[in-house]
């Protein structure tokens, strides 16, 4: 039979971009009537929608299927295969493919039924070309919404086979992996940098599990939750007698870490006078508990975690500039959640699927609102905050998430800087979300080439840089 078809202007969405934004409205439209199937392809074409055309059932039957992402809509009554007969054909397929019914006045009566049946709309003969098309755009979002919950619960119950328990394809993601990987088995020291709820405890225990040490102990330690009065009895240990109520032999932290890992969370909240003495142990891997005199030899490996910045002269008053250069020997920052949002959607997906085994409970449906905070929210609580928001949802108290206001740093720029500023960030999202590739970022972007390239050279921003495949840079 013949066959018109007519080019996607997108790339259908990838399985684990579970949140991309919607893409433009697709549809599989066939009818045996060659003069209605033009016009039809016309006006689909001059509303900016996607479109295959078929003159027959059967021989759009091999373009549907469950991961098919746009509508059908087929006109009943056609020789050797009719619309009632795909209909039926599409119900085992995916009874989810919206399925809209061109009908003639006398099979109204079979379209309605159908819709009991689960068809999303009918068309009655003759229709207006912007009724085929508001039917089209609703159920086109309606699949987007079911493709989108159904990848999502895929990917939460996904297992990762990566050996770094890191969750994130973004390059600098990409690249802390590489660097875990080339330095788990160097007996170096490691900081470890980020904002609060990035994921500094993950590194390091990453770290740990790839090494040589992951079959002795990783010893974590927060210094901000220690009493500054028992945090040196804590990590040096102390003999009996050494302070009053000291009646037992204690072996500190450190001493227990030996032959593992010592994880050294906040070292920005540790006293100076006990940055004193980590330093000395850290240059002789020696430690002397309180109130003895005997020293002890240590095999060990320091990750030392902070949310300041210990370089800074400002952090001078309450860091030791010697210590910083003894743990800074490899230093790798995480980056916030706003800095690679292209991430979220899998470490939702992640979180989801924790939540509904820890809750025994279903995944819900997203709507359009959870979806947007999704993307629009700056995370200010990062990956731990995305948990706990992962579990409200998985147990339905969440209320409809606030917008969350602009950052306090764009707050003093004019309406043109701010406009511009978002701007340089969605080509930026755009081109980490398709790694570089110029094609997929013009149609996700929806811009001309030339466009995009006056774009890329008036803020700045280089194009190589997101391109997949490129060595990790050093950290």
């Amino acid at each position: 039979m013949p066959r018109t078809i007519e080019p996607r202007t997108s790339a259908p969405p990838d399985a684990d971009d579970a949140l991309r934004r919607p893409s433009v409205p697709h549809a599989v439209f066939i009818d045996d009537d060659d003069e209605l199937r033009r016009a039809a392809i016309q006006t689909l074409k001059l509303h900016g929608l996607s479109v295959e055309a078929y003159a027959g059932a059967r021989a759009a039957l091999p373009a549907l299927d469950r991961d098919f992402d746009g509508v059908v809509v087929t006109d009943i009554r056609m020789p050797d295969m009719d619309g009632l007969e795909l209909f039926q054909r599409l119900r085992d397929i995916d009874p989810d493919i919206p399925i809209i019914l061109i009908t003639g006045h006398g099979d109204i009566a079979m379209a309605v039924q159908c819709m009991r049946d689960g068809a999303y709309d009918f068309l009655s003969k003759p229709y207006p070309g912007d009724r085929l098309v508001a039917a089209i755009t609703h159920a086109a979002e309606k699949r987007r919404l079911v493709l989108e919950n159904r990848r999502l619960r895929e990917a939460a119950f996904a297992i990762e086979a990566d050996e770094v328990p890191f969750i994130g394809a973004t390059p600098a993601m990409q690249r802390i992996k590489q660097t875990l990987r080339h330095i788990a088995d160097a007996d170096v020291d490691v900081l470890v940098e980020g904002e609060t709820g990035t994921g500094k405890e993950v590194v390091a225990t990453a770290l740990h599990r790839l090494s040589r040490r992951r079959h002795r102990p990783l010893v974590a330690i927060n210094c901000g939750a220690l009493p500054e009065s028992i945090i040196e009895s804590e990590l040096f240990g102390h003999e009996p007698g050494a302070f009053t109520g000291a009646q037992k032999k204690r072996i500190g932290r450190i001493e227990h870490a030996s032959g593992g890992t010592l994880f050294l969370d906040e070292i920005e909240s540790m006293p100076l006078a006990v940055q004193v003495k980590l330093l000395r142990v850290l240059e002789s891997r020696q430690i002397t508990p309180l109130g003895s005199n005997e020293v002890r030899n240590l095999d060990l490996r320091v990750v030392a975690a902070t949310k300041e910045d210990l370089g800074s002269p400002a952090i001078r008053a309450k860091f030791r500039e010697d210590l910083f250069y003894r743990l800074n020997v490899v230093t790798i920052r995480i980056p916030p959640l706003r800095e690679r949002r292209e991430d979220i959607p899998l470490l939702f997906a992640h979180y989801l699927g924790h939540a509904s085994r820890r809750f025994q409970r279903d995944i819900p449906d997203m709507p359009a609102s959870i979806r947007h905070h999704l993307m629009t929210h700056d995370w200010p609580g990062n990956v731990r905050e995305l948990a706990h928001f992962a579990e409200r949802v998985v147990l339905g108290v969440l209320n409809t998430p606030a917008p969350h206001p602009a950052p306090t740093q764009d707050s003093a720029l004019t309406l043109p800087e701010r406009i511009e500023h978002f701007e340089a960030q969605l080509i930026k999202d755009a081109l980490a979300a398709h790694q570089g590739d110029v094609k997929a970022t013009l149609d996700a972007l929806g811009i001309p080439r030339k466009t995009f390239y006056d774009k890329l050279q008036r803020h700045g921003i280089d194009r190589q840089q997101y391109v997949g495949g490129v060595e990790p840079e050093s950290f």
